[in-house]
């Protein structure tokens, strides 16, 4: 009895080490949260400080015209809540793989920014075309579609959970173009709510223990 508890350990054992070889786990539940916080407090000051609130899928993305760093306002936010969510995602996802004794830059790690990598950079220049075509409406839907896509396509190679956000924020991207009034709205809750939610998830479920 004794010989086969310790059989099947060995194969739990075997089966975490081939995890961990072959999936990136040093995603910070915490930083999701932080990304969050800035999707919300980004979507805040579009629609209250810059007016961004599309009413259809030709919309005047900068109607005031106000610029931020020689760029319309609400494209000029957006990349900074981009910045700042991918660089604290890279810092904190950073220190956790040290605390593991793990390197962040391995092969897992590498195949999950390959499997995101077409999805967000396809998606980056749909937005911007859109952009160009008059169309930031759609911008706000196609950020959410796109980033959905990539989840689903990433979640292979980190924790399965994250197909789920994925398919959430895909759903809400389609719905926002049907409420395009709301788009800003289901854009707040898609990267805002649901990644602090999904942050809190991953930090209580994998981090805590």
């Amino acid at each position: 009895m004794k010989e086969q508890q310790d059989y099947i350990q060995d194969l739990a054992e075997i089966r975490s080490m081939m995890e961990r070889s072959s999936k990136f786990l040093s995603l910070s539940g915490l930083s999701g949260v932080l990304a969050g916080m800035y999707a919300c407090a980004g979507a805040y000051i579009a629609y209250f400080y810059f007016n961004f609130r599309p009413d259809g899928f030709e919309y005047a993305i900068n109607r005031t015209g106000d610029t931020v760093a020689g760029l319309p306002p609400v494209l000029g936010l957006a990349i900074l809540v981009l910045i700042l969510s991918v660089g604290t995602a890279l810092v904190l996802s950073s220190g956790k793989a040290k605390q593991k004794g793990e390197n962040i830059w391995n092969i897992a790690s590498r195949k999950m920014l390959a499997s995101v990598s077409v999805p967000l950079l396809t998606g980056g220049v749909f937005v911007l075309l859109l952009l160009a075509s008059g169309y930031s409406g759609l911008a706000a839907p196609a950020t959410l579609i796109f980033y959905g896509l990539a989840l689903t396509a990433t979640s292979v190679f980190t924790f399965e959970d994250v197909k789920y956000l994925g398919w959430i924020q895909i759903v809400l991207g389609l719905a926002a173009i049907v409420f395009i009034s709301y788009s800003i709205l289901l854009w707040a809750i898609g990267f805002g709510i649901f990644h602090i939610g999904y942050g809190l998830f991953i930090h209580l479920k994998y981090e805590r223990s």
